[in-house]
């Protein structure tokens, strides 16, 4: 028994502590999908669209706390610490991860219990509302269509 016991301390200086669930907690961050309120990818944190409905789960959430990817160029990393701060949030940067493209997580709103949200993509939760006038194209009027008008 002691053996065992004195392997597995071994084993765990030697390898570190043995972690639940590794590939979410890489894609997350180092947190679990289900602590998440809400998530940016790098393309969406360049949004300014964006950036303004991160505030408002900010405020919804005010014990949430903000992981910026360390893998982000420095300017948005600053831009984003800039914001937590005028928000009085939390924030981390995350310095394991690597940016692998646009479409990796960037920056990440959490908590350190489970909330279980649905939907946590930025852009699913709160959907660009396109103008009707730009949706559909006006009609193009011919010559005698404009001559009679």
């Amino acid at each position: 028994m002691a053996k065992d016991e004195l392997q597995q301390h071994l084993d765990k200086g030697r390898f570190g502590t043995a972690r639940i669930n590794p590939d979410e907690q890489r894609k997350y961050l180092g947190t679990f999908r289900e602590r998440c309120f809400v998530s940016m990818t790098v393309r969406e944190m360049s949004s300014k669209q964006d950036r303004e409905n991160l505030i408002e789960e900010i405020k919804k959430y005010p014990e949430g706390k903000l992981l910026i990817n360390g893998g982000v160029n420095e300017k948005l990393q600053k831009d984003f610490i800039a914001l937590a701060s005028k928000n009085a949030t939390d924030f981390t940067i995350v310095n394991d991860t690597i940016v692998e493209s646009d479409e990796s997580i960037g920056v990440l709103l959490v908590t350190d219990h489970a909330v279980n949200e649905e939907i946590i993509d930025i852009e699913e939760k709160y959907p660009q509302e396109k103008n009707a006038d730009s949706e559909a194209p006006k009609e193009k009027k011919g010559f005698f269509g404009r001559l009679f008008d």
